[in-house]
């Protein structure tokens, strides 16, 4: 197991618990009395090959992002880099606050600058004040968000395609090339900014350690002692796609269905945690990816 017990069940959790706010915030959207804020308003599908010309779209979206970002990268653009950061989880999280406000929306006035006014505050936070309750806080909300704008825009053929895509992507990227862990040591250590939930914990025997330096040492030489922080990550994108799957099955066969495929993706994802090993690197999309595939095939038996 590359994580503790203990760490590895907090990981799931947090991962289950992002889902089902995903499942509650696209369900919002999913209604036709409520669209998407900020001129977001999705296109009307009218037959089933516009799906085929949206999932187009969307992967050269994909494509133009992933090499905007190595090229800004490569060129030491930080403050480019970091206001995107700022401007997509700024709109993520208004999208997610506003779905919150469902029940008072014909009674106060401005819901939509409301919702903003609050994501803003915490978005300053995550990005210039890398307070880690605040980072993990935001980032329940923010990839429901990123959810509810793509959810309507696939139907169940595109958004296997893109899984499988993905998957295959997330494999070359972390044991072919490398790439995914230069991305994540890039945000973490140059941008001060990680897409993804990261959990800081200290070994057993660093602890040991610290329990004897606080009874042999001064704090004035406690504070010198330098010490080793393990981090537990799970990728932006390892949360976000698992969502807009249980979002698209849950237009498409309902509840029930949105839950199977979360609770598939979760099965994929703790074989992960369990099994893999120290200082190793592995794609999580391949395994989350299994266990979705797993769910959706359930779902058509059961519903």
């Amino acid at each position: 197991m590359k994580h503790s017990v203990k760490i590895t069940i907090l990981i799931l959790a947090m991962f289950i618990f992002t889902q089902f706010i995903g499942i509650y915030v696209t369900d919002h959207y999913l209604n036709d009395e409520n669209t998407l804020p900020y001129g977001l308003e999705q296109p009307q599908i009218e037959k089933q090959s516009d799906y085929s010309i949206l999932f187009g779209m969307i992967i050269i979206a994909f494509v133009f992002a992933i090499f905007l970002f190595l090229f800004l990268k490569k060129f030491k653009i930080e403050l480019v880099l970091k206001l995107w950061f700022f401007v997509v989880a700024t709109i993520a999280l208004s999208i997610s606050f506003f779905s919150v406000t469902r029940n008072f929306d014909k009674l106060v006035l401005g819901i939509p600058l409301i919702a903003l006014l609050i994501a803003l505050p915490l978005t300053i936070m995550k990005i210039y004040k890398r307070n880690f309750l605040v980072h993990n806080f935001t980032e329940f909300l923010i990839y429901p968000g990123i959810a509810a704008i793509f959810v309507p825009l696939l139907n169940v053929y595109t958004i296997i395609l893109l899984l499988v895509l993905i998957s295959i992507y997330d494999m070359w990227a972390v044991w072919h090339t490398g790439v995914m862990q230069k991305m994540a040591k890039y945000q973490m250590n140059k941008l001060k900014v990680f897409s993804g939930f990261f959990v800081p914990y200290v070994s057993k025997n660093v602890k040991i350690k610290i329990k004897k330096w606080k009874k042999t040492l001064k704090k004035s030489e406690l504070k010198k002692k330098r010490i080793k922080i393990n981090v537990a990550i799970l990728g932006g994108g390892d949360v976000v796609f698992p969502i807009i799957t249980a979002g698209v099955m849950l237009k498409t066969l309902g509840l029930g269905s949105a839950i199977l495929t979360v609770l598939g993706a979760t099965v994929g994802l703790a074989g992960l945690l369990f099994f893999s090993k120290k200082k190793k690197f592995y794609p999580a999309m391949p395994f989350i990816t299994g266990g979705i595939l797993l769910g959706i095939a359930l779902s058509y038996l059961i519903f």
